[in-house]
């Protein structure tokens, strides 16, 4: 095990990669490529970073030359032999063989595009522009460097023994959370961490420690690289990103109803691509109820949804219902919450559904990143995202369960809320 507090200290940060591998990515992000590759490969996409607490003045705290260099090394690497091997030979949901050929041949070429960053006052803005299965790549290792770097900022400062202290305290708490998981029931729980996560280090950290305090209810991580070390299932199905792109397209010269049918249109292009498996829906990126009421009937028969959104309580009670409405039991069926997670909402949800429905959790940034008053305020998480923006020059919008979530330029986002149906939300606080 690796003494991340001596680490941090006897390398004086000089340069030290953040990203050490193109599997340094969550699990999704490759499956989505594969989708995007074989039915998208030559749509132009532009993802920028957004960063939703402004108070956290990321210009301000990065050095401009030290984000250039990490995201220099992340465009020098490419998959290893054993890495493609992993990929190509590996089981994953019970299924061999998930990456096909064609796919696995570019991905074992591919080279991340350029970047385009610039200073603009306190933050930064940092984009990619260029083909959607390269660009796509991008997300997950930015805010991975991004987040790091404001760490290693804060903790340049430090001395010997205090780094020791802040992370005998960090792991307490982790080992104290793991505690009070320990008596819940039929627990499943996944590490979903990596894009605002401490550190590599640091989410290698916590993905042992769950191992050892949980067993088999620890049931994997969505981080590829240490999936892959650590020999633990690679969890995830797939995210926003395709919806918010497909309705971008579909919607173009205002055809509303492609655009109303667009986040069906992905689903369905996503069991054809994998063979009837990683069947989760996640209806939110234009509302929950508006994805439900226009839902096909197929839909109901898929495994599960994971909840990403708004109120996660309400929003399961109408999950239930809707599996209720279409002849489906929702006891063989599985929720995953993995919105703004900690322990005490762990606990409520599971004593609320474990009873209802098969329940798993995707434990995100309080996992791998809660080093809260532990530095004062320096080292808490904030929300930090990377999104697709725009599609072939038009705007993409993701709406959400919770308003303040919203991505979008105003007018579209409106003609989203009108296609959609969509009405009066409820915003919440975003944590993480």
């Amino acid at each position: 095990m690796v003494d991340i507090a001596k680490r941090v200290y006897d390398h004086n940060w000089k340069f030290d990669t953040i990203v050490r591998s193109l599997l340094d990515t969550d699990f999704y992000k490759i499956l989505m490529a594969q989708t995007v590759f074989r039915r998208h490969r030559d749509v132009k996409v532009e993802f920028s970073l957004i960063n939703r607490s402004p108070d956290v003045p990321m210009a301000r705290l990065i050095d401009e030359g030290e984000l250039r260099e990490q995201l220099d090394h992340i465009r020098s690497l490419s998959l290893s032999r054993g890495e493609s091997t992993w990929l190509r030979g590996n089981t994953f949901y019970g299924k061999r063989w998930m990456f096909g050929p064609d796919f696995m041949e570019w991905f074992e070429g591919l080279r991340l595009p350029p970047y385009h960053l610039e200073r603009r006052g306190d933050q930064y803005e940092l984009t990619f522009e260029g083909a959607w299965p390269e660009v796509m790549m991008w997300e997950v290792p930015a805010l991975a460097v991004l987040m790091e770097l404001r760490g290693r900022a804060v903790l340049k400062g430090m001395g010997q023994f205090e780094l020791q202290v802040l992370y005998a305290r960090a792991m307490a708490r982790l080992w104290e959370k793991i505690e009070r998981l320990r008596p819940l029931e039929r627990l499943a729980i996944a590490d979903f961490g990596t894009r605002r996560r401490h550190s590599f280090l640091w989410q290698d950290w916590c993905v042992q420690a769950m191992l050892e305090g949980l067993g088999p209810r620890f049931t994997g991580t969505s981080n590829c690289l240490i999936a892959m070390r650590r020999e633990v299932e690679a969890i995830g199905t797939n995210a926003h990103e395709l919806p918010m792109v497909y309705a971008a397209l579909a919607g173009r010269g205002g055809d509303d109803a492609a655009l109303a049918a667009a986040p069906y249109r992905v689903l369905d292009d996503w069991r054809k691509d994998y063979d009837g498996n990683l069947l989760i829906v996640l209806p939110d990126t234009f509302s929950s109820a508006a994805f439900f009421a226009r839902a096909p009937e197929w839909l109901a028969g898929w495994t599960g949804v994971r909840i990403d959104s708004g109120d996660p309580f309400a929003a399961a009670e109408a999950v239930i219902e809707w599996w209720k409405a279409h002849g489906q039991n929702p006891k063989e069926k599985r929720i995953i919450f993995s919105d703004g997670l900690d322990v005490d909402l762990i606990g409520r949800l599971h004593a609320a559904f474990a009873h209802r429905v098969t329940l798993s959790f995707g434990w995100g940034t309080l996992l791998t990143n809660d080093f809260r008053g532990l530095a004062g305020d320096a080292l808490a998480p904030f929300s930090l995202v990377c999104k697709a923006v725009g599609a072939e020059g038009l705007p993409t919008v993701k709406l959400s369960d919770n308003p303040v979530k919203a991505t979008g330029e105003p007018a579209e986002v409106e003609r989203y809320r009108r296609v959609f149906g969509v009405g009066a939300q409820q915003p919440m606080a975003v944590t993480v």
